[in-house]
């Protein structure tokens, strides 16, 4: 395969994972699967395919769950795409460091994109754009707030220890090929 083709196939290969995996959980009604195992492809395609890959399916994530039905309002797609994006970002900047050895990088990685994920969409959503931004009744603001808080720390943070498991593996893979 060309090495201009490959870095779009691979994308796209991450995107369809990506809207698959979020079809087969929606069922399950469950913000913890469905998020983490969306954190863990964000991470694992900037990971394996570099940072233009990585944003691209930060950037695409919420709205193929919009179209699908499962995500939420479109007037909060853009500041989920920028948490996305700085998960993908830190992870691309802190997990590339060496570290020590590669796992301490990370781990280090997995703690600093959760916790940045986390403010970015906690100060966005709950501080910003739910009390100023929308006009929702007290109820569904309460349920949106809680959606973006503590529970995107805990989805952030199982989806970066589940790519670390998956990150040796494929660099094996990935040497291999190569």
């Amino acid at each position: 395969m060309s090495k201009k083709l490959l870095p779009i196939t691979q994308t796209a290969i991450f995107i369809a994972l990506l809207i698959v995996s979020q079809m087969a959980t929606a069922p399950l009604g469950n913000q913890l699967v469905t998020g983490s195992i969306v954190n863990m492809i964000l991470i694992v395609s900037v990971m394996t395919c570099g940072l233009a890959s990585g944003l691209t399916v930060a950037a695409i994530s919420n709205v193929a769950a919009k179209l699908l039905g499962i995500g939420p309002l479109w007037s909060l797609i853009p500041f989920i795409a920028v948490g996305n994006m700085v998960l993908v970002l830190t992870w691309h900047f802190v997990g590339n460091r060496h570290i020590g050895r590669k796992y301490v990088s990370h781990v280090v990685a997995l703690v600093c994109a959760a916790a940045a994920k986390f403010l970015t969409l906690y100060l966005g959503i709950v501080k910003i754009a739910v009390p100023l931004l929308l006009d929702l009744p007290e109820k569904q603001a309460a349920v949106i707030s809680g959606m973006f808080s503590v529970t995107q720390l805990i989805t952030a943070s199982i989806g970066g220890a589940l790519a670390i498991v998956l990150l040796p593996t494929l660099f094996r893979g990935i040497r291999r090929q190569e």
